[in-house]
């Protein structure tokens, strides 16, 4: 109120200075600079222009400036807060954090005592159940066949300019693309339009056709009707018919005619039998590929693996994706090709653990760089950073292998 009665009273002089100065062309308004916070306006009135200049004061809270909190310690202010308040603060505050579980980033809380173990047929037949029997709202008015109910929306009118500008739109292509045009077939016409990639003017069928120049399909020009495409029904692949004791036993034979060894989706092979076989993969000096895909494979097995694969001779490619292999012994996994100088290709993805975590991805892109020999890594890395250095330094393999190549062959 203070700070009022100062404002009026130097308004007032301001008034009595006008009413002093008529004689002049030129009156100026000026404000005094106050601490408080309020806006001051000061203006500079001339026969021929007016210039106004607003002064601001910085956004205060609770009376103080915002750069005296950020001194304040957060930590000390929560420790003389009591549990109610606590609780109050947490339901105003939402975290922005997935590690947290969902009851402590939702406000909502339940006060009912829990009735039993989570149930979900019994919950989804409940909430059918209450569905069917709750009652449906009346209608504000019933529905008549033909009949409009509410405000029907009608479209705005044009203007007549654009009309008259869209009429007057043309193209003139010459005359001899429009005697073209104009005696040009439908069937013509759809391979122009899908070598011009208007795809949106023919269906999927007739675009084909004409790309592959086998003639538009009879009844399927401009007029014809459009029907989706039947699907090709592809038998189902056979089940793996992969003999795993004869296998293994080839692997310990060291059969020269085992160079490719597929035990792809072969759900029974129990760990004994894949201790054998890694036990036999370091004698053996013909097997080249290994594929063991949706076998079951876990850290205990991988482990075995691993060390296998240190002592290999001759293994080009390695494939152990779907199974239960935990990021740590993926890692280690990656170690051992630093051993074995032969793997070319390592096939890794759609373990237990769909992420594998910036820890691991780090590790795992610290051991690429450092194999000579790797040249195609089947991994889902999430980060970009572990990807493109991944990424660069297999093709960096790639390009020194090949020019290898080109030198021997020279």
């Amino acid at each position: 109120m203070a700070d009022t009665a100062k404002d009026k009273e130097v308004l007032g002089e301001e008034e009595e200075e006008e009413e002093e100065e008529e004689s002049t062309t030129t009156t100026t308004t000026t404000t005094s600079k106050k601490t408080s916070q309020w806006r001051k306006t000061r203006s500079t009135k001339t026969s021929a222009t007016t210039k106004t200049t607003t002064l601001t004061t910085p956004a205060k809270l609770y009376g103080k400036d915002l750069s005296e909190y950020d001194d304040v310690d957060v930590e000390s202010l929560l420790a003389q807060l009591s549990p109610e308040e606590i609780t109050i603060l947490a339901k105003e505050v939402d975290p922005d954090d997935n590690f947290l579980p969902p009851d402590q980033r939702c406000s909502y809380e339940c006060s009912k005592d829990a009735t039993g173990p989570l149930n979900r047929k019994q919950l989804i037949e409940h909430i059918n159940k209450q569905a069917i029997e709750t009652p449906d709202e009346p209608e504000f008015e019933p529905y008549v066949q033909g009949k409009v109910r509410g405000k029907k929306w009608v479209p705005p009118p044009r203007d007549a300019r654009e009309i008259e500008a869209e009429e007057q739109i043309a193209i003139d292509m010459g005359d001899e693309y429009e005697h073209a045009l104009n005696d040009a077939t439908q069937e013509e016409i759809i391979d122009l339009a899908a070598i011009l990639g208007f795809h949106s003017m023919m269906n999927q069928d007739q675009y084909h056709a004409s790309l592959l120049n086998k003639g538009q399909p009879v009844g399927m020009g401009w007029d014809g009707i459009t029907k989706s495409t039947q699907q090709k029904l592809f038998p189902m692949d056979p089940p793996n018919a992969t003999d795993v004791e004869e296998s293994i036993k080839r692997v310990k034979d060291d059969d020269s005619k085992l160079v490719d060894l597929n035990l792809n989706n072969i759900k029974n092979i129990s760990d004994e039998k894949l201790e054998q076989l890694f036990a036999a993969l370091p004698q053996n000096e013909h097997l080249e590929v290994l594929s063991l895909t949706n076998v079951g494979l876990t850290d205990k097995t991988a482990l075995l693996l691993a060390e296998a694969i240190e002592k290999s001779k001759t293994l080009r490619v390695l494939n152990v994706e779907t199974n239960f292999i935990s990021p740590p012994v993926i890692v280690k996994l990656v170690q051992a090709l630093l051993k074995c100088h032969t793997i070319e290709e390592f096939r890794a993805s759609n373990q237990r653990s769909a992420v594998l975590g910036n820890k691991i991805e780090m590790e795992i892109t610290d051991l690429v760089e450092k194999n000579p020999s790797l040249l195609r890594l089947g991994l889902h890395l999430e980060f970009n950073d572990a990807r493109h250095r991944v990424a660069a330094h297999l093709q960096r393999n790639i390009d020194r292998i090949r020019v290898k190549r080109l030198n021997q062959r020279k």
